[in-house]
């Protein structure tokens, strides 16, 4: 009996290495081949002008990816864009929290997304400064979802860069404090 078992494990386990072996060498059929297409946005770099903020939108694109040959899209349109900001005020700091990105027609009307498709909303990297000093600048990258039927029909006329901050008074002191060299251990018995 034990060796009829031992027999039937052995054969078992050559039988599951056979296997795990033929699948192995199995030609996989390739996938389709995927490519990005970029609509690169003009201007290719937007001025940021605020209250006491001020900076840029650089490399402004969008970016899709399709399948090549059948053009289905794999990955919906993204915004892709460095934003810039610096801080111009003398004495205001601002708390950096986020922002939201919003798409605009030529008349002003909002272009809003698909359903089911997110928000463009951003948060700044908790690795930065937690405040924007005056003169201080930062620089960020962002990665949003872009409406395609702005991509369709063309119809983007504007994008509106809607940022939050919680805005504190900056101010810098100098106190003075008066002292002198205390005499040594030498002076002392003079």
């Amino acid at each position: 009996m034990k060796r009829r078992n031992a027999w039937t494990v052995w054969c078992g386990a050559v039988a599951v290495a056979l296997g795990v072996t033929a699948c192995a060498q199995q030609e996989r059929a390739p996938g389709p081949s995927v490519e990005e297409k970029t609509f690169p946005l003009a201007p290719a770099t937007a001025r940021l002008n605020g209250s006491f903020l001020t900076g840029e939108l650089k490399d402004l694109k969008v970016v899709e990816r399709v399948e090549e040959g059948t053009g289905k899209v794999v990955d919906a349109p993204k915004l892709r864009a460095t934003l810039k900001l610096k801080n111009s005020s003398r004495d205001q700091t601002a708390r950096l929290l986020g922002g939201r990105i919003e798409y605009a027609d030529g008349v002003g009307t909002p272009i809003a997304l698909v359903e089911g498709r997110g928000d463009t909303s951003f948060k700044f990297y908790a690795y930065t400064t937690e405040r924007l000093d005056p003169g201080m600048e930062i620089s960020q990258d962002i990665d949003v979802p872009f409406p395609a039927a702005a991509l369709e029909n063309r119809k983007l006329r504007e994008l509106r860069v809607k940022l939050s901050y919680i805005p504190t008074p900056y101010r810098e002191e100098t106190l003075a404090v008066p002292v002198s060299l205390a005499p040594s251990e030498g002076e002392k018995e003079r």
